[in-house]
């Protein structure tokens, strides 16, 4: 059997798309055998949002450690690898250039084959990684994907033809992904960063009626309509609408005192807690956040399942980093029920970016031959089909 057929295979992934330096070892797409993620957060915390800059140095302080570890963790050497899998994008440029060169260089060292992955496929990927691990090997397609994250809020519907995985993208935010939204609003209040995780513990202890936010409205004439290459219908997102309403309201309610107050006080803190930060919000503020998110997952929930019905699925996977938010959780499970959908998550672990989920979306493309030049480069906008 030729290398590009084995089927019991042992493949390193690498991922460096944004501010997470991760490696892994996926054997045969199914079974993780190491998964290593070092955050950056702590270097871009003094600036609320990831710095491109600092991001690709992190990188190269981590690359070769971390990819050491995953090997070790996963009792395989660089010569026992069946193969080197890295993500090509979308992402920073900087960023992903430190694991394409870096995978390069063991591919051509270790004479391995280089498979290139798109990002947005891995967090698909991500969720297929554990349903196989708990022995479900069956999927009705096709299977509607949303990918919410900080930088992405993408629908897709993916098939499958032999080992191949084809996407058709039938939704896209229009301006911020959902997670730029959590966390500019969260910088905004004074938060931390990053602020989706803190928004989504305060918001339990806020009312979510409180203020009535409208959902995105989509004011572009092609709104929703059919693609025009295809006739099929679209289900677009769109936050920034919603993140200018906090910003009037916190304008026209007078909050900013209270922002500032919450900021000076939480400075000398190296690491707030969540009582730190409930000790420093007022009523008024916890309503805000509660109604910002339950607007947010509303609209992500209803958009997602008038998807499913229009293209009539039975399966959804929900992936990504904002899908680690509980209420987004629990209203696609009930909702989703309701609408007779299996709805299917990865662990919170593996809704951030790792490099097991680019090992997992590597396995078909090994399994086809399907393998990268040393000509490849980054591509920032790489689109998924």
């Amino acid at each position: 059997m030729q290398r590009g057929m084995q089927r019991d295979s042992a493949i390193l992934g690498i991922e460096t798309s944004c501010d997470e330096t991760a490696a892994a070892v996926v054997r045969s797409g199914e079974t993780m055998l190491s998964n290593v993620v070092y955050s950056q957060i702590a270097a871009h915390q003094p600036y609320g949002g990831v710095v491109p800059e600092v991001a690709s140095r992190e990188h190269l302080k981590a690359i070769v450690p971390v990819v050491r570890q995953a090997l070790s963790g996963a009792n395989e050497t660089y010569n026992s690898i069946d193969a080197i899998a890295v993500t090509q994008g979308p992402g920073l440029a900087g960023a992903l250039l430190v694991g394409i060169t870096y995978a390069k260089a063991l591919a051509f060292a270790l004479e391995k084959p280089l498979i290139a992955v798109n990002h947005l496929e891995g967090h698909i990927h991500a969720v297929l990684l554990e349903e196989r691990q708990k022995g479900n090997h069956e999927l009705e397609f096709p299977v509607l994907a949303l990918v919410v994250s900080g930088g992405h809020t993408h629908l897709y519907l993916a098939t499958q033809s032999g080992e191949s995985w084809s996407y058709e993208n039938i939704g896209r935010t229009r301006d911020d992904a959902a997670g730029e939204a959590f966390d500019k609003v969260a910088k905004l209040l004074a938060l931390g960063y990053p602020g989706g995780p803190m928004v989504d513990k305060l918001s339990k202890h806020g009312n979510p009626k409180a203020i009535k936010f409208a959902g995105s409205q989509l004011k572009h004439p092609d709104r929703n309509k059919k693609d025009p290459q295809n006739d099929h219908p679209r289900f677009d997102f769109s936050y920034s609408g919603m993140k200018t309403a906090i910003l009037r309201h916190v304008e026209t309610h007078n909050l900013k005192p209270s922002i500032e107050s919450r900021r000076n006080a939480l400075a000398p803190i190296p690491k707030p807690k969540l009582e730190d930060y409930l000790a420093n919000c007022d009523r008024e503020t916890l309503g805000l956040i509660a109604s910002f998110q339950r607007s947010l997952v509303e609209d992500l929930v209803g958009k997602t399942l008038a998807a499913a019905q229009a293209y009539n699925v039975k399966t959804l996977f929900v992936t990504g980093g904002v899908a680690a938010n509980n209420e987004l959780r629990e209203r696609f499970e009930q909702d989703g029920s309701r609408a007779g959908l299996r709805v299917m998550f990865p662990s919170r672990p593996l809704s951030t970016d790792n490099a097991a989920m680019i090992a997992a979306a590597a396995y078909p493309k090994f399994l086809a031959g399907d393998f990268a030049g040393m000509d490849f480069s980054a591509e920032a906008g790489l689109v998924l089909r």
